[in-house]
């Protein structure tokens, strides 16, 4: 008898440790794979403005208050652009003193918890930068899916798409250079954006199914007029664009790839965005295992098209040494492997997605320089 109990104490220990062990993995699965509801990602902490003026803004001191550039400035229901730190403005020891130039939505008062955001822009291409756009829909694997597309005379059409904690508006921060450089350029949203369809299981894929989508996109260009394209995207963005350029029945159309800050490591990201979150370092490998579980993904074809040999077209990558949610060794390495197709720039002191902001002069005449042969 007591043999049986011990066995029926020890088998019920055991379920329960799976159970736990199930229930930790889905929390922590959770936590790389759903965005908060603000948008926000994870690495971003919110920052407590203190004071305001006409044009200046008080923040918290935080290493993020305090980085080279421009930003928009977001709270629950406001944005704002903020430039350099002020260094001569006067300002208590704890915090920062930025440039304010100017408030877009809502209004900015003492006391407001705000993030750092990479979009600068609020609104569409017509009614934040005064360009001529129309929205349209094409059909997508989920269902039909919105874009904005402004037009231009080029028959090379630039498809921009956003990544993890974004929206279209990202793709504004471009959008007249690529208009003063004649490009037609179509922004789509994809599965899980506003708008468009929700994702099935409601996660994050890292691209490896929302290429998909970009590739739908990259069909309506074609029957649209579009002789080639060339895919911009930001983070997983520019994971989907060089998804695409690898597996699209379309990939000949491509010509060129700009890819900002790209997710080329699946676990490394899950991990950093689980860790983000404050989950706790002993359920990470869990975070890694569940998520691959719940999404039937392994990060191969992401790894694949990643590969030196993969690569087919000319290349920009713009990466930051330290970008904590995308490592840029990868980009590094790509770049090493491919030096006849691939062109990378190092934005030092950038946070993920957001090397326009650190040095917008920089980055348009990178931009620039490899979009003119490819008109």
């Amino acid at each position: 008898m007591r043999t049986v109990k011990a066995a029926a104490t020890a088998l019920t220990a055991t379920l329960a440790a799976a159970a736990a062990s199930v229930a930790a993995g889905r929390y922590a699965s959770d936590a790389a794979l759903k965005t908060p509801g603000d948008g926000r990602l994870p690495t971003e902490p919110r920052l407590t403005v203190h004071a305001t003026g006409d044009d200046w803004i008080t923040l918290t001191r935080a290493l993020a208050a305090q980085r080279p550039g421009t930003y928009g400035l977001a709270g629950t229901d406001t944005h704002a652009v903020v430039g350099p730190v002020l260094d001569t403005a006067p300002h208590p020891a704890d915090t920062v003193v930025r440039r304010l130039d100017r408030v877009t939505r809502g209004t900015v008062r003492t006391g407001d918890r705000m993030w750092l955001v990479p979009n600068l822009h609020t609104g569409d291409p017509t009614t934040a930068l005064g360009l001529d756009h129309t929205t349209v829909a094409f059909p997508g694997e989920l269902g039909p899916l919105p874009a904005w597309f402004v037009p231009g005379p080029r028959d090379t059409w630039v498809i921009a798409v956003h990544g993890l904690g974004a929206d279209r508006e990202h793709a504004l921060n471009v959008m007249e250079l690529l208009h003063r450089m004649r490009f037609p350029v179509l922004t789509p949203a994809y599965r899980g954006d506003t708008g468009a369809p929700r994702s099935p299981d409601g996660l994050h894929h890292l691209g490896e199914t929302e290429w998909r989508d970009l590739d739908a996109a990259i069909r309506h260009a074609v029957q649209h007029g579009a002789r080639r394209v060339v895919l911009l995207g930001w983070s997983t963005g520019a994971t989907m664009a060089l998804l695409a350029a690898t597996h699209s029945a379309l990939r000949e159309r491509i010509s060129g790839l700009v890819l900002d800050s790209p997710v080329l490591d699946w676990s490394a990201t899950l991990r950093a965005l689980a860790t983000a979150r404050h989950t706790p370092g002993a359920l990470l490998p869990l975070a890694v295992r569940a998520a691959q579980g719940r999404t039937g993904l392994r990060g191969e074809r992401t790894a694949q098209a990643a590969e030196p040999g993969g690569l087919a077209v000319p290349t920009l990558i713009l990466h930051g040494p330290g970008d904590t949610l995308a490592p840029w060794a990868h980009s590094r390495r790509l770049a090493a492997d491919r030096p006849d197709l691939v062109t990378l720039l190092p934005v030092p002191d950038a946070p993920h997605a957001a090397m326009w902001n650190a040095d917008p002069t920089a980055y348009e005449e990178a931009l620039r320089r490899f979009l003119t042969p490819l008109m």
